[in-house]
C-alpha cells in the first residue's frame, strides 16, 4: 500500500465530508433556473441533420435505435436481451445485481459480490440515450422521444442520488452526464416539461457530485480526463447553473495542466495504450472544441493526432497495444480497431489537415455532431479551422516515437509496429507484459496481430492470460512474464527497456532494443529490408543453468504450416524460423486466443517457438511478406561477436555485428 502526503488525506477527508452532506441535503436546481434547448454553447445542427439523411449513417443509426427499442442493447459487440423492465444495476451477462447502498459500500471491483461493472457502467452511460436522441432528429420518429422519457424516468427510480454501483466512479458520472447533455441540445425542444426538468435536474446533480469527486489521486488518467471535461462542459453550456462559472475554470484548468502530464512531447499518451490513446485525445478534442484553449495545448493535441496517424498506417486500423476497454467517448457503435478514423477525420477539420480525411463519411460519427455544418464543408471550401494549423507537414512512413519506445517501419502497404517502451507510470494498470514486440499488416491483411484484452475483473485468470508475455510477439524466459501480475491493474517489478539503436533508410528500417527483467536481458533486433522482407533476432542472457527459451507469433488468419519451421500466413506471406528448438502452431490452449472486442474471446493460431538451452542464446525469424522465398529455409550461424541469418541458398545473408547497422548480401 503506497503512502498518501497530508495533502491527500486532507482532500480524501474533505471530499467523504462533501458526500456525505450531498447524501442528507440532496442538490436540486432552482425553480428559477430552466434552460433552453438547443444550447447556443453547440453547434445548430439542423443542417448536419439535412445532409445526413438517407445516408448509410442515418440507416446504422435507426436500425441501432430500433434495437435500443425493444430493449436490445449493442455493447462491447454484444447484445444484452434486458428485457422489459430495464436493471440498471445488474451485470446482465453474469446474473449479478447490486442495491442501492451509499456508492463507498458497493464492492465494484469484487466480481463475485458486484458482477463486472464494466457491463454494468456501459449501458449507464446512456450513449444509448444519444442515439435515441440523433434517430428522432434524422426521422422524426416520436417513439425514440418516448423511449428516452421513459429510460429516464426509470434510471432515477432506480439510482437515488449516490446510492448504488453507478455512483461508484466519478469518470461514470461524467459519462453520462454529457450524454445527458447530448440528449438535451438534440431533442429537448420536444420533452415533455417533466422529463426536462428531471433531466436537467440530473445533470445539476451530477456536477455537484463531480467538483467534490475528482479522481485527483485515485486514477489521475483518463478518469481525470473525463471528469474534468465533463465539469467544464455543464459549466460552459449551462451558465444559469448555480456554480458553473467556478466548473468551467476547474475543469479547463485541470485539462490544461493534464495535457502537459498525461501527453508527452513525441505526443504519445502516457499509459502505454494505443486504445486509451484514442480515448484521451477524443476529450481532449472535445474539450478544444468548447473552450479557448492555450497554444501548447493546440500543439499538443496536434502531436497526439501525428502520433495517431503513425500507428494507424495507411490501412487506418488501430493496432491494440496495452489495455482496450472497448468504450469511447461518442458513439461506441463499430468495429473497435477503427475507431481511431473518426478521431482523425476531427482532427483533421480542425487542423487543417485534409489528408486526415480519406472520406466524408469518416465525419459523420463524431466531427459533424461536435463541430457543425463547418465540418462537413471543411474539405471541399477550406473554410479557417478553429485552430490554428500545423507548420509540419504530415509525416508518413517510417519513424520512431522516442519517448513512447513506439517505432512504426514502413514500405509501401506493410505496416510494422515494435514496442519498444515502458510499462506505464504508477502501477502500470493498463501496460502489459509485450515489451519488444512486433505486430505486423500488409494492406487489409493482419499478418501478426496483438490478441487484445478480453476482461478486466471478470476472470483473473483470463485477465493474467491476456496481458501476458505469452500473448504478446516477444520472448519468454522459464514461463515467466516480463513483470509480475498483482491484481487487474497492478505490475510488480517494471522491466528496464531501451532503444540502443534506430535507423530509417529509403532501402531498410533498423530497430536495436533489450529488456531487462528479473536477471533476463532480452535483445531483439528488427531488420525491415524494404519492400518486404522483416528479419528478426532475439538474443537472451541470464543467469547460467538450464532455460526454457519461448518465442510467441500470434498470427492474423489463416495459417498453414508448410513444412518444419516454415508457414504461411495470410494469403501469401512466410514466417520462417531458425535457431533450434521445436515450433508448433496451436489454437486455444494458454496462449492461442484473441479478443476482438472487450468481452468476446476466440481461438486463434499462434506459433510457439520453445528451446531448452544454457544461456546465452539466440533465435530469429524472417517474415517473407510476398513469399517468394518459396520453399527455403533460414538458418542461424553464430559466432562470438556476429550472428548471420541465411535464407534459402544463400539468397539473403544478413549479418548483424554486436554493435552498429547490419550488413546484407543479396546473392542471386
Amino acid at each position: 500500500m503506497r503512502r498518501r502526503s497530508r495533502h491527500e488525506i486532507l482532500f480524501r477527508l474533505r471530499q467523504e465530508a462533501a458526500n456525505v452532506y450531498l447524501l442528507i441535503a440532496t442538490p436540486a436546481l432552482p425553480d428559477r433556473v430552466w434552460p433552453q434547448a438547443p444550447l447556443p454553447g453547440l453547434p445548430d445542427l439542423s443542417s448536419v441533420v439535412e445532409r445526413l439523411r438517407h445516408s448509410r449513417f442515418e440507416a446504422t443509426v435507426e436500425r441501432l435505435a430500433n434495437e435500443v427499442l425493444a430493449h436490445r442493447f449493442p455493447l462491447f459487440g454484444t447484445t444484452i436481451e434486458a428485457g422489459r423492465e430495464i436493471r440498471w444495476r445488474r451485470d446482465y451477462q453474469h446474473g449479478i445485481e447490486t442495491g442501492t447502498q451509499f456508492f463507498r459500500r458497493i464492492p465494484y471491483l469484487d466480481f463475485e459480490r458486484a458482477g463486472d461493472h464494466k457491463l454494468i457502467w456501459e449501458l449507464n452511460r446512456h450513449q444509448h440515450l444519444v442515439l435515441l436522441a440523433q434517430a428522432f432528429r434524422l426521422t422524426q420518429r416520436s417513439e425514440f422521444l418516448g423511449e428516452i422519457e421513459a429510460q429516464l424516468a426509470s434510471w432515477f427510480a432506480a439510482n437515488p442520488y449516490l446510492r448504488g454501483i453507478n455512483w461508484a466512479s466519478a469518470l461514470e458520472v461524467a459519462f453520462r452526464a454529457l450524454s445527458w447533455i447530448w440528449v438535451f441540445h438534440l431533442a429537448g425542444d420536444r420533452l415533455s416539461d417533466v422529463s426536462c426538468r428531471q433531466l436537467l435536474n440530473g445533470v445539476y446533480r451530477h456536477a455537484r457530485f463531480l467538483e467534490r469527486n475528482l479522481s485527483l489521486y485515485f486514477s489521475p488518467n483518463t478518469h481525470l480526463l473525463g471528469e474534468a471535461v465533463a465539469l467544464h462542459a455543464i459549466g460552459r453550456l449551462l451558465p444559469e447553473f448555480p456554480g458553473a462559472r467556478g466548473w468551467e475554470l476547474e475543469g479547463r484548468r485541470i485539462l490544461e495542466e493534464q495535457i502537459a502530464a498525461q501527453v508527452r512531447e513525441d505526443g504519445s499518451y502516457f499509459e502505454q495504450s494505443t486504445y486509451y490513446h484514442v480515448y484521451a485525445l477524443d476529450m481532449f478534442l472535445l474539450h478544444a472544441t468548447l473552450a479557448e484553449t492555450s497554444d501548447a495545448y493546440r500543439a499538443r493535441v496536434l502531436r497526439m493526432a501525428e502520433y495517431l496517424e503513425a500507428v494507424l498506417g495507411l490501412s487506418r486500423t488501430l493496432p491494440f497495444v496495452g489495455d482496450d476497454d472497448g468504450g469511447r467517448l461518442f458513439h461506441p457503435y463499430g468495429a473497435r480497431d477503427r475507431f481511431g478514423r473518426a478521431t482523425l477525420a476531427t482532427c483533421g477539420v480542425l487542423f487543417q489537415r485534409p489528408e486526415w480525411i480519406h472520406d466524408e463519411e469518416e465525419l459523420y460519427e463524431q466531427a459533424a455532431w461536435w463541430l457543425g455544418e463547418k465540418a462537413l464543408n471543411e474539405k471541399a471550401s477550406g473554410e479557417k479551422a478553429i485552430v490554428a494549423p500545423s507548420r509540419t507537414a504530415a509525416r508518413t512512413g517510417s519513424r520512431l516515437f522516442t519517448q513512447a519506445g513506439t517505432a512504426v517501419l514502413a514500405a509501401g502497404e506493410l505496416h510494422v509496429i515494435a514496442d519498444a517502451g515502458p510499462f506505464g507510470p504508477w502501477r502500470a494498470g493498463h501496460s502489459h507484459s509485450d515489451s519488444l514486440q512486433v505486430l505486423v499488416r500488409h494492406g487489409e491483411e493482419e499478418l501478426l496481430i496483438d490478441p487484445g484484452t478480453y476482461t478486466y475483473v471478470a476472470d483473473p485468470a483470463w485477465r493474467n492470460r491476456f496481458r501476458g508475455s505469452a500473448a504478446h510477439n516477444t520472448v519468454r524466459v522459464d514461463g515467466k512474464d516480463q513483470a509480475a501480475p498483482a491484481g487487474p491493474f497492478f505490475w510488480c517489478g517494471k522491466p528496464r527497456v531501451k532503444i540502443r539503436q534506430w535507423a530509417s533508410e529509403p532501402d531498410q528500417d533498423f530497430l536495436d532494443a533489450e529488456c531487462r527483467s528479473d536477471g533476463i536481458v532480452h535483445r531483439r533486433r528488427i531488420l525491415l529490408l524494404k519492400p518486404a522482407w522483416l528479419v528478426v533476432l532475439d538474443e537472451i542472457a541470464g543467469p547460467d543453468g538450464e532455460h526454457v527459451v519461448e518465442q510467441f507469433w500470434h498470427c492474423g488468419e489463416p495459417v498453414e504450416e508448410l513444412s518444419e519451421r516454415r508457414f504461411r500466413i495470410g494469403n501469401q506471406s512466410c514466417l520462417i524460423l531458425a535457431g533450434g528448438g521445436t515450433a508448433e502452431c496451436e489454437r486455444g490452449g494458454e496462449a492461442g486466443w484473441r479478443s476482438p472486442v472487450f468481452g468476446q474471446k476466440i481461438q486463434v493460431p499462434v506459433i510457439r517457438v520453445s528451446v531448452r538451452t544454457s544461456l546465452p542464446a539466440r533465435v530469429a525469424a524472417v517474415l517473407d511478406v510476398f513469399g517468394k522465398a518459396g520453399a527455403a529455409q533460414c538458418k542461424l550461424e553464430e559466432m562470438r561477436s556476429e550472428a548471420s541469418l541465411i535464407l534459402g541458398d544463400g539468397i539473403v545473408v544478413v549479418r548483424f555485428p554486436e554493435e552498429g547497422l547490419p550488413r546484407t548480401e543479396c546473392l542471386h
